[in-house]
Protein backbone atom coordinates (compact mmCIF):
# COMPACT_ATOMS: atom_id res chain seq x y z
CA UNK A 1 0.00 0.00 0.00
CA UNK A 2 1.32 3.46 -0.85
CA UNK A 3 2.10 6.15 1.68
CA UNK A 4 -0.33 9.08 1.95
CA UNK A 5 1.09 12.25 0.43
CA UNK A 6 0.52 15.69 1.91
CA UNK A 7 -0.06 18.43 -0.62
CA UNK A 8 -0.41 21.32 1.82
CA UNK A 9 2.05 22.66 4.37
CA UNK A 10 2.16 25.63 6.71
CA UNK A 11 5.20 27.86 6.33
CA UNK A 12 7.07 29.71 9.08
CA UNK A 13 4.37 32.43 9.07
CA UNK A 14 1.52 29.89 9.36
CA UNK A 15 0.53 30.50 5.73
CA UNK A 16 -0.83 27.39 4.05
CA UNK A 17 1.09 26.64 0.86
CA UNK A 18 0.88 23.94 -1.78
CA UNK A 19 3.68 21.38 -1.36
CA UNK A 20 7.15 22.92 -1.56
CA UNK A 21 6.00 25.87 -3.68
CA UNK A 22 5.27 29.42 -2.61
CA UNK A 23 1.73 29.19 -4.01
CA UNK A 24 -0.76 29.91 -1.26
CA UNK A 25 -3.60 27.47 -0.72
CA UNK A 26 -5.84 30.56 -0.62
CA UNK A 27 -5.22 31.12 -4.34
CA UNK A 28 -6.04 27.57 -5.38
CA UNK A 29 -9.17 27.45 -3.21
CA UNK A 30 -10.37 30.84 -4.50
CA UNK A 31 -9.97 29.69 -8.11
CA UNK A 32 -11.71 26.39 -7.31
CA UNK A 33 -14.62 28.18 -5.62
CA UNK A 34 -14.93 30.49 -8.63
CA UNK A 35 -15.56 27.39 -10.71
CA UNK A 36 -12.18 27.02 -12.41
CA UNK A 37 -11.19 23.50 -13.38
CA UNK A 38 -8.00 21.99 -11.97
CA UNK A 39 -6.51 22.22 -15.46
CA UNK A 40 -7.24 25.96 -15.60
CA UNK A 41 -5.84 26.46 -12.10
CA UNK A 42 -2.69 24.61 -13.22
CA UNK A 43 -2.35 27.06 -16.12
CA UNK A 44 -2.75 30.01 -13.74
CA UNK A 45 -0.04 28.65 -11.44
CA UNK A 46 2.75 27.13 -13.53
CA UNK A 47 4.75 26.30 -10.40
CA UNK A 48 2.16 23.63 -9.60
CA UNK A 49 1.76 20.23 -11.19
CA UNK A 50 -1.73 19.01 -11.99
CA UNK A 51 -1.30 16.44 -9.22
CA UNK A 52 -0.56 19.24 -6.72
CA UNK A 53 -3.65 21.16 -7.82
CA UNK A 54 -5.88 18.11 -7.39
CA UNK A 55 -4.13 17.29 -4.09
CA UNK A 56 -4.65 20.79 -2.69
CA UNK A 57 -8.33 20.75 -3.73
CA UNK A 58 -8.73 17.33 -2.10
CA UNK A 59 -7.07 18.72 1.05
CA UNK A 60 -9.52 21.64 1.05
CA UNK A 61 -12.50 19.32 0.66
CA UNK A 62 -11.27 16.92 3.36
CA UNK A 63 -10.37 19.68 5.84
CA UNK A 64 -13.10 22.17 5.01
CA UNK A 65 -13.66 23.56 8.51
CA UNK A 66 -9.94 23.94 9.20
CA UNK A 67 -9.25 25.63 5.84
CA UNK A 68 -12.27 27.94 6.13
CA UNK A 69 -11.12 29.02 9.61
CA UNK A 70 -7.64 29.66 8.14
CA UNK A 71 -9.14 31.67 5.26
CA UNK A 72 -11.15 33.77 7.72
CA UNK A 73 -7.95 34.49 9.68
CA UNK A 74 -6.15 35.40 6.45
CA UNK A 75 -8.96 37.79 5.49
CA UNK A 76 -8.62 39.50 8.86
CA UNK A 77 -4.85 39.80 8.39
CA UNK A 78 -5.21 41.21 4.85
CA UNK A 79 -7.89 43.69 5.93
CA UNK A 80 -5.66 44.87 8.78
CA UNK A 81 -2.75 45.34 6.38
CA UNK A 82 -4.96 47.22 3.93
CA UNK A 83 -6.08 49.63 6.67
CA UNK A 84 -2.48 50.07 7.82
CA UNK A 85 -1.31 50.85 4.29
CA UNK A 86 -4.14 53.31 3.69
CA UNK A 87 -3.36 55.07 6.97
CA UNK A 88 0.33 55.35 6.10
CA UNK A 89 0.10 56.20 2.43
CA UNK A 90 3.19 57.72 0.92
CA UNK A 91 3.21 61.46 0.16
CA UNK A 92 3.07 60.67 -3.55
CA UNK A 93 -0.07 58.54 -3.13
CA UNK A 94 -1.67 61.24 -0.96
CA UNK A 95 -0.88 63.89 -3.58
CA UNK A 96 -2.36 61.73 -6.35
CA UNK A 97 -5.52 61.15 -4.31
CA UNK A 98 -5.82 64.90 -3.65
CA UNK A 99 -5.40 65.66 -7.34
CA UNK A 100 -7.95 63.00 -8.24
CA UNK A 101 -10.52 64.49 -5.84
CA UNK A 102 -9.83 68.01 -7.12
CA UNK A 103 -10.20 66.89 -10.71
CA UNK A 104 -13.49 65.16 -9.89
CA UNK A 105 -14.80 68.38 -8.33
CA UNK A 106 -13.66 70.41 -11.31
CA UNK A 107 -15.21 68.03 -13.81
CA UNK A 108 -18.62 68.76 -12.25
CA UNK A 109 -18.24 72.32 -13.45
CA UNK A 110 -19.05 72.71 -17.11
CA UNK A 111 -17.40 75.98 -17.98
CA UNK A 112 -15.42 76.09 -21.23
CA UNK A 113 -12.29 77.04 -19.29
CA UNK A 114 -12.49 73.89 -17.16
CA UNK A 115 -13.22 71.72 -20.20
CA UNK A 116 -10.23 73.26 -21.97
CA UNK A 117 -8.03 72.63 -18.91
CA UNK A 118 -9.13 68.98 -18.86
CA UNK A 119 -8.25 68.65 -22.54
CA UNK A 120 -4.81 70.11 -21.88
CA UNK A 121 -4.24 67.76 -18.91
CA UNK A 122 -5.31 64.76 -21.00
CA UNK A 123 -3.06 65.81 -23.87
CA UNK A 124 -5.98 66.37 -26.25
CA UNK A 125 -5.14 69.98 -27.00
Amino acid sequence: MSESKSYVRSDEHSVMRVEATRVMLDSVVAAFLEGHSPETIRQEFPALSLEEVYGSIAYYLAHNDEVNAYLARQTTVWNGLRVHIEERASPVVERLRTLQRARARLSKLSTPMIQNMDAICDGDA
